[in-house]
């Protein structure tokens, strides 16, 4: 497993930006595809958005495509989500995982989690 830590989550009002950080220790972050995943209160966790390790290539969940973005900066050892144009609904505690299978959006392929960061988007 991967030790990794998510930063940046916050209050924000509908409408507005954040930008969510995953940070991991060297080669074995550089070499995992990343995901994005989120978990609202008495809601199942759901995927996000992921990012293959090269950081080429890129998949969205249909709620989130055209407001966020994911990409990653390898000298930095840190995965970014970028997320525009905030609902109420994108309320959750944001998690970034770590998997050796490309393309996933199953939780079971993720074998490396973060802490989570809550975001809460207010109307």
């Amino acid at each position: 497993q991967v030790q990794l830590v998510e930063s940046g989550g916050g209050l924000v009002q509908a409408g507005g930006s954040l930008r969510l950080s995953c940070t991991g220790p060297g080669r074995t972050f550089r070499a995992s595809h990343m995901c994005w995943f989120r978990q609202a209160p008495g809601k199942a966790r759901e995927f996000v958005a992921a990012i293959e390790w090269g950081g080429g290539e890129t998949y969205y969940a249909d709620h989130v495509k055209g407001r966020f973005t994911i990409s990653r900066d390898k000298a930095k050892n840190t995965v970014y989500l970028q997320m525009n144009s905030l609902k109420p609904e994108d309320t959750a505690v944001y998690y970034c995982a770590r998997s050796s299978n490309w393309p996933s959006w199953f939780l079971s392929d993720y074998d490396s989690w973060g802490q989570g960061t809550q975001v809460t988007v207010s109307s």
